[in-house]
């Protein structure tokens, strides 16, 4: 894992020393929202560790973005998911994360196709991905449990390099 340099943010691969802040930011009740609740989040946090990069913003951790990737040569893809302190929505903080992630993928990676799949009620993670050239492939019908127990449906979305918006 090497440090990525976007328009505002800078994603550096995560360290144990970061583990205790991401916990906090990931079981802010914001985030908690889309991503769950966890028994214990440390934990949760520790063990996607060595695939996830903190998203800094002018030396500041404003939250995580973690990537994977299908290594079977016939679906070789990466996908990535984001989560970010609630004081940095709605600044172009995590859309500038995406875009950074996804050329790096790209670029360095040599991955040919990216993966995300939001909630398909989270309209504001929707929109960040589009603003990067996302498309909508379709929805996945009850695709993942909410907090209250019930499924709900999620939205795939991928990205070609050539669909990239700098």
């Amino acid at each position: 894992m090497t440090t990525l340099t976007g328009a505002m943010v800078l994603l550096r691969p995560a360290t144990d020393a970061d583990i205790a802040p991401l916990a906090l930011i990931r079981s802010s009740p914001e985030v908690t929202h889309w991503w769950g609740d966890e028994e214990d989040y440390p934990a949760a946090v520790a063990d996607d560790l060595d695939r996830t990069y903190v998203v800094e913003v002018d030396g500041r951790m404003v939250g995580a973005v973690q990537t994977y990737e299908e290594a079977d040569p016939m679906y070789r893809h990466a996908g990535m998911d984001i989560y970010l302190d609630p004081h940095a929505h709605n600044k172009g903080i995590g859309t500038d994360a995406i875009r950074t992630m996804a050329k790096h993928l790209f670029h360095t990676v040599g991955h040919h196709r990216l993966v995300i799949d939001p909630a398909a009620a989270n309209a504001a993670a929707i929109s960040a991905y589009e603003r990067v050239g996302f498309r909508r492939v379709g929805v996945l019908r009850r695709y993942e449990r909410g907090p209250d127990g019930t499924f709900h449906d999620g939205l795939l979305l991928d990205l070609l390099p050539e669909d990239l918006i700098d």
